[in-house]
C-alpha cells in the first residue's frame, strides 16, 4: 500500500474501505495490534468507528483482512518469479530468496506482519491466525513444487530448508542478530539449491 504521494493526500483519495484498510496497516506494523483500538483506526482514517464497522464486523475481521492482503503480496512474488522465469525453477526460487532480502530493511525496523501477529494472537481459532496458517501452507506447496521442478532429490526437505533460511532470515533482521542477512540469505538458498543436477526442462 505504499507511495510516494504524502499520506494525507494519498488516503484523501482512497475509498473508504481502502482507507481503513490504510490506517490499519500503519498502525497495525507500528504499534501492534492489540494496543490499537478501533477508535484509533477511524481518527486515523479521517472516518468513524460506525464507518468502520460497517466494512468490518468486528477488529478480529480487520485484523484478517489485512493479513489477507499481506498474504497476497507474497502469493505475488510467486506468480511473477515463476512469469519471470519459466520453465527455470532454480531460478524462480532465487527470486523468491531476493525478494525477501530485499524487503529485510523495512522488517529491520517494523518487523514480519505474520510473526508479530502470531506473537499477540495465541487463540488458534482467530481468523486472522487461519489466515496466516493457509497462507503458509499454501506457500509451503508451491515451494515444494518449485524444488520438485528443479530436481531436488528430497523436494519437501528442501523446501523446509528453504522456508527455514527465508524466515530465520527475517527474525535475525527484526532482532538484529545477524549482520549483512540478505547477503547470507542468498548464499544460503543457493547451497541448498546446489544438491540439484540442474533445472528440469
Amino acid at each position: 500500500m505504499g507511495s510516494t504521494m504524502s499520506r494525507p493526500g494519498r488516503v484523501a483519495k482512497l475509498p473508504p474501505r481502502e482507507r481503513i484498510l490504510d490506517a490499519a496497516e500503519e498502525l497495525f506494523q507500528s504499534e501492534g495490534i492489540s494496543r490499537v483500538g478501533v477508535q484509533a483506526i477511524a481518527e486515523r482514517a479521517e472516518t468513524t468507528k460506525t464507518a468502520i464497522y460497517r466494512h468490518f464486523e468486528t477488529k478480529d475481521a480487520l485484523v484478517a483482512e489485512w493479513l489477507r492482503i499481506v498474504a497476497a503480496d507474497y502469493q505475488a512474488a510467486f506468480d511473477r518469479v515463476e512469469a519471470d522465469h519459466p520453465g527455470r525453477p532454480r531460478e524462480q526460487i532465487l527470486g523468491l530468496a531476493r525478494f525477501i532480502a530485499e524487503g529485510l530493511p523495512r522488517l529491520s525496523y517494523r518487523g514480519c506482519p505474520f510473526i508479530n501477529s502470531l506473537a499477540e494472537l495465541p487463540d488458534r481459532a482467530h481468523p486472522a491466525r487461519r489466515v496466516i496458517e493457509e497462507h503458509k501452507a499454501r506457500q509451503a506447496r508451491r515451494l515444494t513444487a518449485m524444488c520438485a521442478e528443479a530436481g531436488l532429490p528430497d523436494p519437501e526437505q528442501a523446501a523446509a530448508e528453504i522456508t527455514f533460511v527465508l524466515e530465520g532470515a527475517q527474525v535475525s533482521v527484526q532482532n538484529g542478530s545477524v549482520d549483512r542477512a540478505g547477503e547470507r540469505l542468498l548464499l544460503s538458498v543457493g547451497r541448498i539449491l546446489d544438491d540439484a543436477p540442474g533445472d528440469a526442462a
